[in-house]
């Protein structure tokens, strides 16, 4: 059984998708249709920076959807079939242009206005974030608790919690770990992401995702906010409560290898889902595409 990934808001890069607009026409068009949606030049963003703009939430979050769809559009026309598609965060709403939920066009447009409350929530109210390695699940939560105004944001895999809360919060976080000797290391990240801090950005965004019409899932849509297989009807609120709730990928993936997946296959830039999949999952087949060179390893699973 295959299974599609899609990263979230930080895998992007300067230069992603380059070689691969120029290799094929498929990803030429996906990065000039989100042009088109969004109403300015992101694909020069993508492709030549400056990296200040790229970052920016507003705009990091859009990009990496039009990158991952680009190289969904190659693998797809080259064979590529799934039987899940699940997504980080962000990578949902990729997921969900991979199972027809959703036209690209709208999701680009929702991602955009997502982003833009993300990024109004985390300038109203500042936040941050942090990894906290070594901990278990529990161990971590606890920790959070002690901080105060702190709260466990990614389920990433056994021994990786990020914590996401107020700039003070996260201070106490760090002193205490530091203080104990437990790895912990702050992200650079705009605002606390799911995390209660981002309610005004789920108000914001409410209007905009009631207006779509989510369509039966082909592939299935494995919710990463959930860890459960979910169907058209319960998307819209999934990606409401993914703003204020941990994204709990690791539990997914174990959802997904219950079901049958065997071979997971990265679409996007950078491999960190891989990654993560493999300390789930140790003999699982792993392939990723980010450029030309990740067509050839998909030999083996094209139909």
């Amino acid at each position: 059984m295959i299974a599609l990934l899609f990263p979230g808001q930080g895998a992007q890069q300067v230069g992603m998708g380059r070689d691969l607009a120029a290799a094929f026409p498929a990803a030429a068009a996906a990065f000039a249709e989100a042009n088109e949606a969004l109403g300015y030049d992101i694909t020069k963003i993508i492709f030549e920076g400056p990296e200040n703009d790229l970052v920016r939430t507003d705009v990091c979050q859009p990009a990496i959807l039009a990158m991952s769809v680009a190289c969904l559009r190659v693998a797809t026309d080259h064979g590529l079939r799934a039987d899940l598609a699940m997504g980080h965060s962000l990578g949902e709403f990729s997921a969900l242009v991979a199972c027809g939920s959703i036209g690209f066009g709208d999701a680009l447009r929702l991602v955009g206005e997502r982003g833009a409350a993300m990024q109004a929530a985390g300038e109203a109210r500042p936040g941050t974030m942090a990894a906290i390695l070594g901990l278990s699940d529990g161990e971590a939560e606890s920790l959070c608790a002690e901080a105060g105004d702190v709260w466990p944001a990614n389920y990433n895999c056994p021994g990786q919690v990020v914590a996401s809360g107020s700039v003070d919060g996260i201070g106490r976080l760090l002193a205490i770990t530091a203080e104990r000797g437990i790895k912990a290391t702050q992200l650079k990240v705009g605002g606390a992401f799911h995390s209660p801090l981002m309610e005004p950005a789920s108000e914001r965004l409410a209007p905009a995702l009631e207006a779509w019409d989510p369509q039966p899932p082909s592939p299935q849509f494995l919710s990463t906010t959930t860890a459960q297989v979910e169907p058209a009807d319960r998307m819209r609120p999934v990606l409401l409560e993914q703003l204020t709730s941990p994204v709990r990928f690791g539990h997914a993936v174990e959802t997904a290898v219950a079901m049958g997946a065997d071979t997971f296959v990265e679409l996007g830039p950078g491999r960190v889902l891989s990654g993560l999949v493999k300390r789930i999952k140790r003999d699982a087949t792993l392939h990723q595409v980010s450029g030309p060179e990740g067509l050839e390893g998909l030999a083996g699973v094209l139909a």
